[in-house]
């Protein structure tokens, strides 16, 4: 079925647009070609709203809260998953990478969940809405995942992997007897005795971690899956996975390595929820700060999925900015990013992935209608 999308605010070709009519049909986009009416099934009127390239998030691991919303409290992983889809739907992200922690720690983050939550986005595939995938974050000390993330890659279940390391953190914690604590006890299920033991376990084993990452990042190099390091702490780590084909930098802690990011040409990550917040909030560089200074290449949801269009036009509010300058942050950059090249834009031969966005109260803008992959699948009436 083609649709026929006109009287909107377009960005095609880095700018708004206002005079252009758009086709769409299920594999594709047609932009601004003659006789568009005789060939529409449908025509939708957008009332002068924003249509813009749907949202790409990186990295949302927000659907935890859906699986685990109190301590203790489990509700069933589709279930779980069917409820995010219509989340993300709603707020405009069309294409979504579920950051699914595989750690040597048990309970949410462990392999029995990692596992389910992979099962689940496969066997629902054809009910999901949005376009999902599998942003493995896999904690590097994690050494006995090391064959089931090597055949998950080989096997094309993953479609954007990160190397995570937070022992440094919890060995921090643990010293201090911080109040973090007791939520890590309580995400593995474990008593705190036998948390440290297996802590102290794991972390005897740091010499075997370097050579790992590097075995894993290599058959992800040969599959054309993109890697991410994650919370860069220096320049040397950032050149350490630079070396070995990690070119993504996700939350860089400080300037001066995404600086260096910038300069070896390494796609830098932040998460939306620091423009909303005004800042980080475990003192690290503000994603604001960051894209003022050309050292942010895309945006993400992290833990908040309102977070990505709101952050967009906070950032047009503050640093006087158009669409057309940060828009790319959480659309054609993303996907660039996850060498996902048939999407991000709007333009001929592209996945038509579109929402329209009111915009009359900037402060709180307002997805109205989602199509994905030229389909209506979301449309907002008040009437």
């Amino acid at each position: 079925m083609n649709t026929l999308i006109r009287n909107g605010r377009v960005l095609l070709d880095n700018e708004i647009n206002t005079d252009v009519d758009l086709l769409i049909n299920d594999i594709g986009i047609i932009v601004a070609q003659d006789n568009l009416e005789a060939q529409a099934d449908v025509v939708i009127d957008a009332n002068q709203q924003l249509v813009l390239p749907g949202i790409v998030d990186l990295h949302g691991d927000a659907f935890e809260r859906q699986m685990l919303p109190r301590p203790k409290v489990h509700f069933p992983t589709d279930m779980a998953l069917l409820e995010t889809d219509r989340q993300m739907m709603i707020n405009g992200i069309t294409t979504a990478f579920h950051g699914v922690t595989y750690s040597w720690e048990t309970g949410l983050r462990g392999r029995d969940s990692a596992i389910k939550v992979i099962e689940h986005v496969e066997k629902l595939r054809d009910r999901l809405i949005c376009d999902t995938r599998i942003h493995l974050r896999w904690e590097t000390y994690n050494l006995e995942g090391e064959n089931d993330l090597a055949n998950w890659l080989i096997n094309d279940r993953i479609s954007l992997l990160a190397f995570n390391d937070h022992m440094q953190d919890i060995r921090n914690d643990i010293e201090s007897n911080d109040h973090k604590l007791s939520t890590l006890y309580a995400r593995s299920g474990l008593t705190a005795l036998a948390y440290h033991e297996l802590f102290e376990k794991t972390d005897s084993r740091a010499s075997e971690v370097p050579a790992a990452i590097a075995r894993l990042a290599a058959i992800a190099y040969e599959k054309n899956i993109p890697c991410a390091s994650h919370d860069d702490p220096d320049k040397a780590t950032r050149h350490w996975f630079n070396d070995n084909h990690v070119s993504i930098s996700e939350f860089p802690v400080n300037e001066d390595v995404a600086k260096l990011c910038r300069e070896l040409k390494n796609p830098i990550i932040l998460g939306a929820p620091n423009v909303v917040r005004g800042g980080s909030h475990c003192n690290r560089i503000s994603a604001s700060y960051a894209v003022c200074q050309e050292l942010c290449d895309v945006l993400t949801s992290d833990y908040f999925y309102p977070s990505m269009l709101l952050a967009i036009f906070m950032l047009m509010e503050q640093h006087d900015l158009g669409i057309a300058d940060v828009w790319p942050l959480i659309s054609s950059n993303a996907a660039d990013a996850a060498l996902l090249f048939d999407r991000g834009v709007i333009s001929n031969h592209k996945r038509a992935d579109i929402i329209f966005i009111d915009d009359s109260n900037p402060k709180l803008p307002e997805v109205t209608k989602s199509f994905i992959g030229g389909k209506l699948v979301y449309s907002l009436n008040r009437s």
